[in-house]
């Protein structure tokens, strides 16, 4: 079987290239049903995706897409209201730049060690760039522990840049000012949301699909790059042009080859979440749309509520434990930690004694978040590099091929024009390009060979009509050219000293 574009998962990514594409391509998923992560579970009422997807857009365009798909009515405008949870007491989001919201005290010791820190030029690691642009108070406080639980690992052993844009940094100037006049210093401040949850939008995607070119139950087990083959867990395999990678890349770096190094270094976390409905509203959160809880003392570092979004009634809701990557989450754990959420939401008044759990699901995300490392970025790098050049060196292949064979077709004047004309549009479409060096070269080599035709034909033809004496005066010119071209190729080769005399360039 063969295909343009091969699509590797059916998440949002994914669907939305095929909606994108609109021609060639095949989607293949190992689940039954499409959406990834952001998959909706309607149950008792209660809706719930795997995990909070909250939409917010880079771009315009995305935006736009997303309006233009979804039905008005159906989709939910809110104003992100979000809280830190910290020793039963609301503080707004993000902890650095609102802690004169914290007791006369604390409040006091965040100040002065945030005046009193110890910058650098340079930071070792995540941890150290945390103390050296915030002070110990207020690392300690919150930024330490919730990241220790959201990452679940070492923060000496994430870079200094692990959260990416996801991360609010803030000068003092920035934090002191937002004591009188408060602003959001977060990566959105608002986000847009299904009434019957984010899977709503996947499923829209997915309807507008050939539903025969999305193979649903069905995995990639082995992918040969070089010669463009992926084999599927049903027996088949497809020859494509193009590879749209959409799984998390370290089970994609398993498929292409043995890249145990790499993977042995890759860092990020897992995330047992809980999607919880009760009987009754919560006591306490009546307008919240998710909480960061950094006490260690509880097991979850976030949870949500759909019931705040959706305006219902009943409280539904979302819980996030962190997991290192190494972990084992068995259906004891599971259980064992469900029992201490609902005792910590207890404790904490989210819930109370009146309340009755009618319903719940619980979900494991394996990989969660990727924790952004310089070492594997820079290898990630190379790997991309050595991909690049793979598909370069076949498609270098398919296109010089074609062109030797037009070349052997060429019988007279206008067909010199017109295969000169295909082969400059094909190098225009390339680029000049690092990558394409090899395709420059074979440009100026046929075009020389050209002018070895053209000169041939030129002399064992007679040129009567003037739109054959048109394409001779235009084609004359363009070889002209490149024989201007030719000579600056051998002057400065033998000035640097590439070659030692100009027969040396020719061969």
């Amino acid at each position: 079987m063969k295909t343009k574009y091969l699509v590797i998962g059916a998440g949002i990514s994914g669907l939305t290239f095929a909606n994108y594409a609109k021609e060639d391509y095949l989607v293949v998923e190992k689940e039954k049903e499409v959406g990834g992560y952001c998959r909706t579970i309607k149950r008792n009422g209660y809706v719930w995706d795997y995990a909070g997807h909250f939409f917010h857009f880079n771009t315009d365009e995305f935006k736009k897409n997303f309006l233009s798909k979804m039905p008005k009515e159906d989709i939910i405008y809110n104003d992100k209201c979000t809280k830190i949870l910290y020793k039963n007491n609301f503080i707004d989001f993000p902890f650095q730049t609102n802690i004169h919201q914290l007791e006369k005290q604390e409040f006091i010791d965040c100040l002065y060690d945030l005046f009193n820190k110890e910058e650098k030029d340079k930071y070792d690691n995540f941890l150290d760039m945390l103390y050296g642009k915030f002070g110990k108070s207020i690392v300690e406080k919150f930024l330490k522990p919730y990241n220790e639980k959201l990452y679940a690992v070492d923060l000496t052993k994430l870079d200094v840049d692990a959260m990416g844009r996801f991360f609010p940094y803030a000068d003092k100037e920035a934090i002191i000012k937002n004591m009188k006049n408060k602003e959001v210093n977060s990566y959105n401040s608002s986000f847009l949301y299904p009434k019957n949850g984010a899977g709503s939008f996947i499923n829209i995607l997915y309807q507008e699909l050939d539903k025969e070119k999305v193979l649903l139950k069905t995995e990639v087990i082995s992918i040969d790059l070089e010669n463009k083959i992926a084999k599927l867990s049903n027996g088949e395999e497809i020859k494509y042009e193009y590879l749209i990678n959409t799984m998390p890349l370290n089970k994609f770096l398993s498929l292409i080859g043995n890249h145990e190094e790499l993977l042995n270094e890759m860092s990020y976390n897992k995330v047992l979440v809980f999607n919880l409905g009760f009987d009754k509203p919560s006591p306490l959160c009546k307008k919240e749309h998710w909480l960061y809880i950094p006490s260690k003392d509880c097991n979850y570092y976030r949870i949500g509520f759909y019931n705040n979004i959706l305006k219902k009634d009943k409280l539904s809701m979302y819980v996030e434990i962190g997991y290192n990557k190494d972990d084992n989450i068995t259906e004891d754990d599971i259980n064992k930690q469900l029992e201490l959420t609902l005792k910590n939401l207890k404790a904490s008044n989210i819930i109370d004694d009146n309340m009755k759990l009618v319903d719940y699901v619980s979900i494991i995300m394996d990989p969660a978040y990727v924790h952004i490392n310089t070492k594997t970025t820079k290898k990630i790098d190379s790997l991309k590099k050595q991909i690049t050049s793979t598909f370069i060196r076949t498609q270098n292949l398919i296109t010089t091929s074609y062109f030797d064979k037009a070349f052997l077709a060429i019988n007279d004047l206008e067909s010199v024009e017109n295969y000169r004309r295909k082969l400059y549009n094909f190098k225009d479409y390339l680029g000049a390009t690092d990558g394409y060096t090899f395709f420059n070269d074979y440009y100026v080599d046929k075009m020389m060979d050209l002018e070895d035709k053209y000169n041939l034909l030129e002399n064992n033809a007679s040129v009567t009509s003037a739109s054959m004496y048109l394409v001779k005066k235009k084609t004359s010119r363009i070889m002209a050219f490149f024989r201007y071209i030719k000579s600056l190729f051998i002057h400065n080769s033998l000035k640097n000293k590439d070659f030692e005399n100009e027969n040396d360039f020719n061969k």
